[in-house]
């Protein structure tokens, strides 16, 4: 695009997203009169996951608005918490979201996770098939069309990323009823259901158990329980502040 100019200001949650010279102030981009503001905004770098209203001159507009030559765009970030069409409420994580993708499922938050690279295609199909909100750090992935919903994890660290996404979608918590491994629902189990995956010490140590009714995996209350504990608490408080 090498026509007219427009005026776009971000709000400073997406500074993140374009270019470094450009993030003082506000952003001038040329139009050709027929490319949509969705469009010129993700050529500037921001993916339309991240935008939420959008005001030329002062009046809300959509995505599909065409800008003409002067008009002045305010981009701001989603709302939270942020609602999705549809429901339930539920996730698909890309290979370098594993930890995020345990933790959500410790939670009881439905979480759909690839342990390999499938490619941002596969990703996309999924999402679209299982409606399921992408959830990644990829840029190029959250732009696919093909995606039922998408959202940046903005931080590496998994302690953050589980907070941001908490605070964004504001998910139904119910811990301990989805294994961390596959994502699918526990069960109560005797000791003697999962007899073959203890070993001696735990056998004698523990009582209570659950099982995957997908996977078969057996679960108890063993030395990192305190700290799953700790990770389950906080997150519950945080959920119900915004209640």
């Amino acid at each position: 695009m090498n026509g007219p100019e427009i005026h776009v200001e971000f709000a400073p949650e997406l500074h993140i997203f374009v270019p470094r010279a450009r993030r003082d102030g506000t952003v001038r981009a040329a139009t050709d009169g027929v490319s949509s503001l969705g469009h010129v905004i993700e050529s500037l770098g921001v993916p339309l996951t991240e935008v939420g209203a959008l005001l030329v001159d002062g009046r809300d507009v959509p995505v599909s608005h065409v800008p003409a030559a002067g008009e002045s765009v305010t981009v701001r970030t989603v709302a939270r918490p942020q609602r999705v069409p549809g429901g339930p409420l539920r996730f698909l994580l890309d290979v370098h979201l594993g930890t995020l993708a345990r933790r959500l499922r410790l939670l009881g938050v439905d979480t759909a996770y690839e342990s390999t690279d499938i490619g941002d295609p596969a990703l996309a199909a999924r999402s679209a098939a299982e409606r399921r909100v992408m959830l990644s750090r990829d840029r190029g992935l959250l732009r696919r069309r093909e995606l039922w919903a998408g959202a940046f994890v903005y931080s590496t660290r998994p302690e953050e990323q589980l907070r941001e996404v908490l605070e964004r979608f504001r998910p139904e918590l119910l811990p301990w009823t989805r294994c961390t491994a596959c994502n699918g629902l526990l069960r109560e189990a005797t000791k003697d259901e999962v007899a073959d995956q203890l070993k001696h010490g735990t056998h004698a140590t523990y009582d209570v158990f659950a099982q995957c009714t997908a996977c078969g995996r057996a679960y108890w209350r063993g030395a990192h329980h305190e700290q799953l504990e700790a990770i389950v608490r906080e997150a519950v408080a945080l959920c119900s502040e915004g209640r």
